[in-house]
């Protein structure tokens, strides 16, 4: 099926270009907003663009040949933005890196795309960053950085000029390479155009109506596709500024003071969101108070504002699957919230639009957008934002497409009647249980993960009877069942939502316990991926000494700490 045909992009509307075009258009008015101790530090579009411009002209001075990759290593900030605005003007491709990633999976991504520099800024990891780059590979400092080593950004552009010209870079240039999260192995390059880019944000910023009066608040990773092309890819298409946060700490407040109107998320955050309402006002008696008509309006405007989210008119999630209940209680509150499809690979294909949004579907193609499925379900999608391929992969380049280019995506989807994208799950996840069926987790994972105890959950499965789930609870959930009353009630409520969720799936598919786990899943433990997905494999290595223990017990309901202690002992 086809989305209507795709929009017209110009040279014009190119990345580096609209740059240019702001620099001039809104030179005097703030593109850039960055907390720093406390204290926001601003930029006009010209100073911005201007430091970028420094910084392109020291890279010309380095002799590296035309598109020598150039890697960005540092959480969201206004440097990492001009670092790739300079990397391009210096006719080079950026290449970002989760600041999450240990140095090890650092070094291996800046050897692989054979980087010969590096922006270093603020990470996630307490090893020193520069630890990560090798011998050879140039380091400059951002001001945010915690190791001061190597060139520092303020000290390069004060001692060169700027750029006096405004280099253009061909549609069909390599504008970057994007590792994916490396959510079922190593990661791989992706290798995306400038024009990719132009493709999916034109019409998006169109259809949504977008322009420099809106505001972005950047906080997930720009490493990330998501954040890459809906924050930074969007500020270049349409002007609106950008602002940043300083850290966990500070969130709140950044967000407070940011005032989006566009806002991006993933999952695990908007339910975090809702947690933190639920912890100040107890679910029930929120349903009480909205069902008040006097107070409806109000109740949700205070909601909404404390979350720092009464101004945003268009909200999206994507990044993992959003459960339909969750979407349903923002939306209650008055967000306009929606969910989107993409892939590093593809970019963002779908998105759910104002006035027509379907909980459990990913919203209809964008323009320009071809998708199709095989005999098996898998969803094949042909776009002018495919990839050009995999970075020094060409074999794993043939396997990705069809012959007549369509990309697979390893979605396993449908389509519904209006043209609405379902995702049920993905190929690499099912599993067979021994009675030779097969098991989606993902759809059964989001009704898992509705119950507002669960935090974060993973089915497992494979060659048993049965699958099961194993979860973590939130840290409220945890704190109220420390005694034996408050879990007993937890039990209940856990075995009656396990239950349901049962009732509505084939017997093969039904969970035969649920295992309490301890947590948290996190990136620095790796079960996480640096966008937040669960690593199922790393899950199923970590508890599969304890699932012939679990199934013994004969029990719906199990809890790691209690009953794992006999089969952990070697």
């Amino acid at each position: 099926m086809s989305s209507p045909a795709v929009v017209a992009v110009t040279e014009n509307d190119l990345p580096l270009e609209r740059v240019y075009h702001w620099e001039k258009a809104r030179a005097g008015r703030i593109f850039l907003s960055q907390p720093c101790g406390g204290k926001p530090r601003y930029w006009t579009w010209a100073q911005a663009v201007g430091e970028a411009r420094r910084m392109a002209a020291w890279m010309k001075t380095q002799d590296w040949e035309p598109g020598s990759r150039v890697a960005i290593l540092s959480k969201n900030c206004a440097w990492w933005i001009m670092a790739d605005i300079a990397t391009w003007m210096a006719g080079h491709v950026s290449v970002p890196i989760y600041p999450s990633l240990r140095p090890e999976s650092v070094r291996q991504i800046l050897k692989h795309s054979d980087a010969r520099a590096c922006f270093v800024g603020a990470t996630d990891e307490d090893e020193t960053p520069s630890d990560g780059i090798p011998a050879g590979v140039a380091g400059i400092t951002f001001p945010t950085a915690r190791d001061r080593g190597g060139a520092e950004w303020d000290a390069l552009i004060r001692s060169r000029a700027p750029l006096e010209e405004s280099p253009r870079r061909a549609p069909g240039d390599l504008a970057t390479i994007i590792y994916t999260s490396g959510t079922t192995g190593t990661p791989k390059g992706v290798m995306h155009r400038f024009a990719a880019f132009s493709h999916m944000v034109a019409p998006v910023s169109r259809l949504l109506g977008l322009t420099a009066d809106d505001r972005l608040f950047s906080y997930l990773p720009l490493a990330h596709i998501v954040e890459r092309s809906g924050t930074e890819m969007l500020a270049y298409t349409t002007g609106a500024p950008i602002a940043f946060t300083e850290g966990l700490e500070t969130f709140t407040d950044d967000l407070h003071a940011a005032r989006p109107t566009i806002f991006l998320s993933v999952p695990r955050l908007l339910h975090k969101f809702q947690q933190g309402v639920f912890a100040k006002i107890p679910r029930e008696k929120l349903q009480m108070l909205l069902g008040a008509v006097v107070l409806n309006r109000y109740i949700k405007r205070r909601i909404l504002k404390q979350l720092g989210l009464d101004t945003v008119r268009f909200a999206a999630c994507g990044a993992a699957p959003l459960p339909p209940e969750l979407l349903v209680w923002f939306r209650s509150l008055g967000l306009e919230l929606a969910e989107g499809y993409g892939m590093t690979e593809i970019l963002v294909t779908h998105l759910g639009l104002p006035g027509n949004v379907r909980p459990g579907c990913v919203g209809a193609a964008l323009p320009g957008v071809e998708t199709r499925f095989d005999a098996g379900g898998e969803l094949l999608v042909r776009s002018p934002t495919n990839m050009l391929g995999y970075h020094k992969d060409p074999q794993g380049t043939a396997q990705s497409f069809t012959e007549d280019r369509f990309f697979r995506t390893g979605d396993i989807a449908c389509l519904e009647e209006d043209g609405q994208l379902r995702i049920v799950g993905r190929l690499k996840d099912q599993f067979k249980t021994s009675k030779g069926k097969y098991v989606v987790p993902s759809p059964i994972e989001r009704e898992l993960a509705a119950h507002p105890a669960i935090e974060a959950c993973c089915l497992l499965g494979a060659s048993l009877p049965s699958p099961f789930a194993v979860v973590v609870l939130t840290r409220e959930s945890r704190e109220d069942c420390t005694g034996r009353d408050g879990r007993a009630a937890l039990e209940r409520s856990l075995l009656a939502h396990m239950r349901e969720v049962n009732g509505r799936r084939d017997p093969h598919e039904r969970l035969a316990f649920l295992a309490v786990v301890e947590g948290p899943w996190t990136i620095a433990n790796s079960l996480l991926t640096p966008t937040l997905k669960i690593r199922r494999a790393a899950l199923e290595a970590r508890y599969e000494r304890l699932v012939g223990h679990w199934g013994a017990q004969n029990r719906p309901i199990l809890w790691e700490e209690r009953e794992t202690a006999p089969a952990m002992q070697d």
